[in-house]
C-alpha cells in the first residue's frame, strides 16, 4: 500500500521501510520490501517493464529466466531467495493472470511469489474484473461487507 499511497517515489521507499521495520527488522528484508514498493510506484506512474527492470537490477541481479530455475528452485523464505524470483514473474508475464500464473508455476514459497508478483501486476495491469468477481465468491459476508464498506 505505500506505492499507493505515496506522492513521490522518496515518500514510497520511505513508507515503505517504515512499515517494514515492524515485522522485518533486517537489512535483506527492508531492501526487498523497498524493492516490491519502488516496482509497483513505477508501475502505478506509467513506467515500462524496461525501466522498471532496469531499477530493480539496483536491487537484485536478474539475470535468469522463470525457466531456467523453475526445475531446481525450493522453498525459502528469505528475501533474496524470493523477491527476486517474484519480480522476474512480473516482468516476464504477459497480463495479470499469467503473472500469477507464473509465479505459482515457480514452486517454493508459491503462495508468497503470487502474493508479491500479483501486487506488481495488479498495478501494471489491473486486476480483471472477472477475477475479481470470482474471488468474491470465496468470500463470506462478513468480508464482503468489508470489501464493500457498507454497514453491518
Amino acid at each position: 500500500p505505500c506505492a499507493w499511497f505515496a506522492r513521490s517515489l522518496d515518500e514510497a521507499k520511505e513508507l515503505s521501510r517504515k512499515v517494514t521495520e515492524v515485522t522485518h527488522n533486517h537489512p535483506e528484508g527492508i531492501k526487498g520490501a523497498e524493492a516490491v514498493t519502488v516496482a509497483i510506484y513505477m508501475a502505478l506512474h506509467g513506467k515500462d517493464k524496461t525501466e522498471i527492470r532496469n531499477e530493480m537490477q539496483k536491487y537484485y541481479d536478474l539475470n535468469f529466466t522463470i525457466d531456467e530455475i523453475r526445475p531446481t528452485y525450493r522453498f525459502n523464505e528469505t528475501c533474496q531467495r524470493t523477491v527476486p524470483q517474484a519480480i522476474m514473474a512480473f516482468l516476464e508475464s504477459y497480463d495479470f493472470e499469467d503473472a500469477i500464473r507464473t509465479a505459482i508455476s515457480v514452486g517454493g514459497d508459491s503462495d508468497t511469489l503470487a502474493a508479491i508478483t500479483g501486487r506488481i501486476a495488479e498495478a501494471y495491469y489491473t486486476i480483471p474484473e472477472k477475477i475479481k468477481e470470482t474471488a468474491k465468491t470465496f468470500l463470506d459476508e462478513r468480508l464482503k461487507r468489508i470489501l464493500e464498506k457498507t454497514p453491518e
